[in-house]
């Protein structure tokens, strides 16, 4: 049995998929996950302690928040393409202007800019994008995109940690603006111009696509206590996923361990992410992504519970188990509003879905770092009370509002 049956894809949806699955994997790549590898040598370089780095980063995820429900409502009347393009050509001016920061100032500026360049170009634009195309058949795409997202990590932190030793922080940031211009803009140029019709329901686009994800669209109205039980586990979910992406290594090294064994160790987390959706499709995908979400938020725990037992040693543990967590959370993000409000309208409303999640990132560098400093490991009991908001809220939506 395949994994990807053909019939569950519209023509030449698998590509368009793949293309923006490349796109996802090398913007996050250019621009959320510089600060953990960057922060160190940028604060040095402008004589600024690194705390205020991550300060500018959470001014740029503050407009990630703000950004998302208008580049929703875009996509959702003329598509993603004309603004994924844009936003290459944003990601790739913030970036040389970020290599060419004197100031503290100029550095909050850029990342300002920054900050709008990722709140229209990363996953829910994706999402939204393929949504826009493929209506309810989106789901597996919204998959297919997270598989190479789940690499972004793995890929730019060590390529990234080598611009750094070998050139400087400065052309690595110009080095990630070349990739936006020469790289990503002509990939996102290529993809299909979006239907001007109304979207059609996932039996028209592909039949036989199952039946459990075909649900009909429903007022944000009518469902405003599942919408509000959904921002909320989002919310708390990009709690943990953003902190540890700013801050794995340096709580790995507080366990004990040493600089190099910590990187390696959070490495993991991108393989643990795709393998994690690669069996959440393979098993659960006729299911409701409900009870994917139900299962997968119980790794944030587990992961935090192996760290304080194993100490250094644990590291590795930690890591495969908070990877194959938010490897499901980051589709289910996508796909259980899909499942539970439908097509129409998706844009916009998991924009405003994320309104909430984009203000908890924005702090979480923050106040995650603030925590590390004043408990270290006990830090891992703020982790544990996030997942356990977004645990509870899980529980109190029903896979039946479908």
């Amino acid at each position: 049995m395949s994994l990807f049956p053909p019939h569950a894809f519209a023509p030449g949806q698998v590509l368009t998929t793949c293309k923006l699955g490349l796109g996802q994997m090398l913007s996050w790549g250019s621009a959320f996950y510089l600060p953990a590898i960057l922060a160190g040598a940028m604060g040095e370089s402008l004589g600024i302690p690194p705390s205020r780095i991550f300060a500018a980063f959470s001014l740029a995820l503050l407009m990630m928040a703000l950004t998302g429900p208008v580049a929703g409502r875009l996509i959702d009347r003329w598509g993603g393409r004309p603004l994924l393009m844009a936003t290459n050509l944003l990601f790739a001016l913030g970036l040389v202007l970020l290599s060419q920061v004197q100031t503290q100032g100029q550095l909050f500026a850029v990342w300002w800019l920054l900050g709008l360049a990722m709140g229209a170009g990363l996953y829910e634009a994706a999402f939204a994008t393929s949504v826009r195309l493929y209506g309810k058949a989106a789901r597996g795409s919204i998959v297919g995109i997270t598989l190479f997202g789940g690499f972004a990590s793995t890929l730019s932190w060590p390529l990234t940690t080598w611009l750094l030793h070998s050139w400087g922080w400065r052309e690595a940031c110009l080095v990630w603006a070349a990739v936006q211009l020469l790289v990503l803009l002509p990939l996102h140029a290529s993809l299909p111009h979006a239907p001007a019709r109304p979207l059609l329901d996932a039996a028209a686009i592909a039949p036989g696509l199952p039946a459990a994800t075909a649900a009909p669209a429903v007022s944000l109205r009518g469902q405003w206590l599942s919408l509000v039980l959904l921002a909320l586990t989002f919310a708390a979910v990009w709690f943990i996923g953003t902190s540890m992406m700013s801050h794995l290594p340096r709580l790995l090294m507080l366990s004990g361990a040493t600089a190099t064994a910590a990187v390696a160790a959070a490495a993991l987390v991108g393989p643990a992410q795709v393998a994690s959706r690669i069996a959440d499709y393979a098993f659960l995908r006729h299911a409701h992504p409900l009870w994917s979400a139900r299962i997968a938020v119980m790794a944030y725990p587990l992961a935090a519970l192996l760290l304080a037992l194993l100490g250094a040693s644990g590291g590795w543990a930690y890591a495969l188990a908070f990877g194959l967590g938010n490897g499901i959370m980051t589709v289910v993000i996508g796909t259980l509003p899909l499942a539970m409000f439908g097509a129409q309208g998706y844009g916009q409303r998991q924009g405003l879905l994320m309104v909430p999640a984009r203000m908890t990132q924005a702090s979480a560098p923050f106040l995650f770092g603030l925590a590390l400093e004043q408990w270290q490991l006990g830090a891992l009991w703020v982790l544990v009370l996030a997942a356990s908001i977004a645990g509870t809220a899980l529980w109190c939506l029903r896979a039946k509002s479908a």
